[in-house]
């Protein structure tokens, strides 16, 4: 297989502009011919280069309305003549093909149309054909043709060409191949995922997801675990959007830990008061409101003071200096909020280990959305557990029935026990979480761990009681037998939230009448694995 392959031909029809007169004038200055279409011909023509239209090469003018201009032999032969073959040779001298060393494309705009939120037949006309069909035709010929698909590769180009002397290697026309083809399946996964869409259908026969590389990692959940971060173009607020101000690179478990943290924090509206979250390996150890960003924090950390070391912690609104001070007073891996002002900014400045991370705004927690989950030969897609609870959904079993300020908190911890890992058990009072039990294999495990690090905190804060006397509980499932809900009232809660459907209900309602708990099912589990 021939390694140089010299450039005197190209094609280049692109949707985005960018770089594109720079890339045309370096081409020509090496002689290169220039073969173009439509808007891209004019460009490069306005800006005094020389320019060949394709409809002059194929002897057909571009029609219907676009559609069809480089679907040609003229073209294609191009594209897929092997020049080492004789009867490729023959047939392009026969019919008069003229080889295209270079093929640069980039697609017409799907994704940004779809994100855009265009009807049907917009979505539909910006479905590229031509285009992948040449990536594919000029990616599969890589021997011979070079294919490059994003504008970022225009600067490695020429310093390829500059290098070999207008020529380029077999290892780099490659790695433009293995782009090209990674760019017209993402581009196809991104046309069946909408029309699966808009077609209704949740669980199409074949299903495709693409992601662009933000960072290669230095290691995944361990240092033996090789790991890359990729992004889906979603503009949803988050860890993938964010921009970071300061520290080093987010690490694999940071990235997944910011995410856990910043989704939780959106359940809560800035027009209803801070809220802070505090995440330790993707599980919430203090969660809280509070009269100020500060409060709110400090209130979220005396939960679980030991976990929250090295956390994540996530706020709802922007982020401002007396609560940055706070924060500093222990080590802290990552904060991430919709904004910082200058002075927090400042603060932070003198902690060059602690990331900050704005989003511009919250995720929608009630936003549609799949969650993907890959397993050995194969992976799970569902939705996103989007599920909402009003006050009027809740229907109260036990012959008390709670007070105004249970039902708050109660509407409080079922919103926080959605992000923690099952089985999951949450205290709340007073808007603020007093102890999570997290991830057990037994429900009343998780009832008594959680109760324990109440107990825990109790004496580092220097309380006569722990927190969860007179605090509601909420349970992510449903309690399969009485004990889970005796060790909650042991404990002290005075009130439960649990979604209800166990065949022992009415055992579980006769133990929480007579421990004298008023209790409300919800109807709907939040289990998280």
């Amino acid at each position: 297989m021939t390694d140089l392959v010299p450039l005197r031909r190209a094609l280049i029809s692109v949707s985005d502009k960018e770089g594109l007169v720079d890339l045309g004038r370096a081409l020509a200055a090496r002689g290169v011919e220039l073969l173009s279409t439509g808007g891209t011909a004019r460009a490069l023509r306005e800006a005094g280069l020389g320019v060949v239209d394709v409809a002059d090469v194929t002897g057909f003018p571009e029609m219907m309305d676009g559609r069809v201009k480089t679907l040609h032999p003229m073209v294609h032969g191009g594209l897929l003549a092997l020049r080492d073959n004789p009867d490729h040779v023959a047939a392009m001298e026969t019919h008069g093909i003229g080889a295209i060393d270079l093929l640069v494309v980039n697609l017409y705009p799907f994704e940004e149309t779809v994100a855009a939120g265009a009807g049907y037949d917009d979505c539909i006309e910006n479905i590229d054909i031509g285009g992948p069909a040449m990536i594919r035709a000029a990616a599969k010929n890589h021997a011979f043709v070079n294919v490059v698909v994003d504008t970022e590769d225009y600067a490695a180009l020429l310093v390829e060409l500059e290098k070999n002397d207008g020529a380029t290697s077999l290892a780099f026309r490659r790695g433009l191949a293995q782009r090209a083809y990674a760019r017209t399946a993402a581009y196809d996964a991104a046309v069946s995922t909408w029309m699966a869409g808009a077609l209704g259908d949740t669980a199409p026969r074949r299903r495709a997801f693409a992601g662009t590389l933000a960072q290669t990692l230095r290691y995944g959940e361990n240092p033996h675990q090789a790991a890359a971060f990729y992004v889906d173009g979603s503009d949803r607020p988050g860890v993938a959007t964010a921009k970071q101000w300061q520290g080093k690179e987010l690490s694999y478990n940071n990235i997944n830990d910011t995410d856990a943290a910043f989704e939780l924090v959106s359940e809560f509206l800035p027009a209803d008061g801070p809220a802070c979250a505090i995440i330790k390996h993707a599980n919430p150890c203090g969660v809280a409101r509070g009269e100020t960003l500060e409060a709110a924090y400090r209130r979220a950390f005396d939960c679980d003071q030991t976990s929250a070391f090295g956390g994540i912690v996530a706020l709802n609104m922007k982020l401002d200096a007396p609560t940055a001070a706070a924060i500093c007073e222990i080590f802290t891996e990552v904060v991430i909020a919709p904004a910082a002002d200058d002075a927090a900014k400042e603060i932070f400045a003198a902690k060059k280990n602690l990331r900050l991370l704005t989003t511009g705004g919250l995720a929608n927690p009630a936003e549609p959305g799949l969650a993907v989950r890959q397993v050995s030969g194969g992976f799970l897609v569902q939705d996103r557990d989007n599920g909402r609870l009003r006050r009027d959904d809740l229907k109260v079993v036990t012959k008390r029935a709670p007070s105004d300020a249970e039902i708050a908190d109660m509407m409080f911890a079922w919103t926080v026990a959605k992000h923690v890992k099952s089985n999951a058990i949450v205290y709340v009072q007073d808007g603020a979480t007093v102890g999570v039990g997290a991830g057990q294999m037994s429900r009343v495990d998780s009832t008594r761990i959680a109760a324990r690090k109440s107990m825990d905190m109790a004496e580092v804060l220097g309380l006569p009681a722990p927190l969860t006397k007179g605090s509601v509980v909420a349970s992510d499932a449903f309690f399969p037998f009485a004990d889970g809900l005796l060790a909650a009232a042991e404990a002290g809660a005075t009130a439960v939230i649990q979604p209800g459907g166990s065949m022992r209900d009415d055992e579980v309602i006769a133990a929480a009448d007579e421990a004298g708990l008023a209790m409300v099912f919800t109807g709907m589990r939040h289990f998280r694995h």
